[in-house]
């Protein structure tokens, strides 16, 4: 359920306004750590790609992580030869920390970041940013297993990258191609709310924001790339992928128990077409249907295996009873979840009772169709017993969702019982550095600036931080 009045809940997406303003529209990153050799080549070459084609006024954001070589000096002396350019020092390593902080600090309504190697091909940037200055995206990736993509690199590098892309989409559900390649854009109103919401500073910096604003249903926009691997990269690959996996599993842990408040990455009302109300559709069936009969499903599975266990130990009258008890918690819960997307702990115990009352009522419609059978035949086989409930659960189960959405799980876009769950969601996962509340009433309250069409041939004095 989304809760429009909530702090921090994003604006309508808009197309940003292009008129005169002397904030660049653009801020790419570049996270550095010991980078003296091709820190200048890089910056140069992107400053001229920028100058040359992009039709805003842009910046970029040398972002130091602790180098311990003559990096610092490099990237000051560019920011003393190039006006457009500027650097941020930190004393701690992790690209993840980097990004968070320059773009924490940052004014500008589009925020990218590449790798210092530009492995990615350049002429992919516009239309990187493109749908997030249209209005049309939130977030953008470039993605290098798209089916249009071309990409040299060795074979190692490419199963890994696949095989983790597959850990995520089995794991997290993940519905985009390429988690990794170090080219990504973000809307400055969509990190004011998101980056709070994200743990890690190192390399799964990226995963887990893309699998964060997936799960909250924003419009992540991918672009098919030019890819050549750096055979010079010092990315350790084991180290970096060990750090993976304990954050895909830090991640879908605080998925599943519903300690992340996603709802305040909403966007209103009618941004999202499905949320509009049309004569005749109603909102969200179709997505619940798919999610009710996936959990039924399931929870048919396991009712079966819970009555064959009960079975060898009771009759069929108390082992069906037991079976449809345990299973309908479970069912309960899972729809909650997953069906009706109802997060936290709030109304979790009338759910479960009213989900009982339909459990009862389930009850009565398999205890009565065995009473039937037994009043049928005296001795009826197990697998006739077991038809005869799959007959009668299914029809439960239709007369079970209806009773699910209209009465166990209304959709109550004001009800304050969702707004209480939702704070005391957020309150359970805090992170070291930053709070999404604070964010929300910091200085990105207002997100909405000014843009300045600029023509390569064009100067003027602006202030770049």
């Amino acid at each position: 359920m989304r809760t429009d009045s909530s702090p921090g809940t994003l604006p309508a997406r808009e197309h940003l306004p292009a008129a005169p303003a002397g904030t660049p529209v653009l801020d790419v990153v570049i996270p550095v750590y010991n980078e003296e050799k091709d820190l200048q080549p890089c910056v140069r070459r992107l400053h001229e790609h920028l100058a040359r084609t992009f039709p805003y006024a842009f910046r970029i954001t040398i972002a130091d992580n602790a180098s311990t070589d003559t990096t610092p000096q490099v990237a000051t002396r560019l920011a003393a030869e190039i006006p457009e350019v500027t650097t941020f020092r930190l004393e701690q390593k992790g690209r993840g920390r980097a990004l968070r902080a320059v773009w924490s600090a940052s004014d500008s309504p589009v925020l990218a970041y590449m790798d210092v190697d530009l492995s990615t091909d350049l002429n992919a940037l516009l239309p990187l940013v493109a749908p997030l200055i249209s209005g049309h995206s939130d977030l953008a990736i470039g993605s290098r297993l798209a089916r249009s993509s071309r990409v040299v690199r060795g074979p190692k590098r490419e199963f890994i990258s696949r095989v983790y892309n597959l850990i995520l989409r089995g794991s997290l559900q993940a519905r985009f191609s390429d988690a990794q390649c170090g080219f990504k854009a973000i809307r400055r109103d969509v990190a004011q709310v998101l980056l709070p919401l994200i743990e890690d500073t190192g390399w799964f910096f990226d995963t887990e924001m893309l699998v964060l604003a997936e799960r909250a249903g924003l419009r992540i926009h991918e672009v098919p790339v030019d890819w050549v691997d750096d055979p010079d990269s010092t990315v350790h690959i084991v180290k970096t992928a060990t750090d993976d996996l304990k954050g895909v599993w830090r991640v879908g842990r605080a998925l599943a128990t519903g300690s992340l408040p996603l709802d305040r990455l909403a966007r209103p009302f009618g941004d999202d077409p499905r949320d509009r109300e049309i004569k005749d559709v109603p909102r969200g069936l179709a997505r619940q249907l798919v999610g009710f009969c996936v959990v039924g499903g399931l929870s048919t599975l396991f009712y079966l295996l819970l009555y064959s266990g009960f079975r060898v130990f009771t009759g069929s009258q108390v082992a069906n009873a037991l079976a449809l008890l345990v299973s309908a918690v479970a069912n309960t819960a899972a729809n909650r979840r997953l069906t009706f997307g109802v997060h936290g702990r709030g109304g979790a115990v009338r759910h479960q009772a009213q989900g009982l009352v339909v459990f009862g009522i389930g009850l009565a419609l398999t205890s009565g169709s065995l009473a039937a059978l037994n009043a049928a035949t005296s001795e009826p086989a197990h697998s006739t017993e077991l038809a005869v409930l799959i007959a009668a659960n299914l029809a439960a189960t239709v007369l079970r969702f209806l009773l699910f959405r209209a009465w166990v799980f209304p959709d109550r876009r004001d009800s304050e019982t969702t707004v209480v769950a939702s704070y005391d969601s957020y309150d359970s996962y805090d992170t070291a550095q930053f709070r999404a509340r604070d964010a929300a009433d910091g200085p990105w309250r207002d997100a909405t600036v000014q843009l300045l069409p600029m023509r390569p041939h064009d100067t003027d004095a602006r202030d770049f931080r």
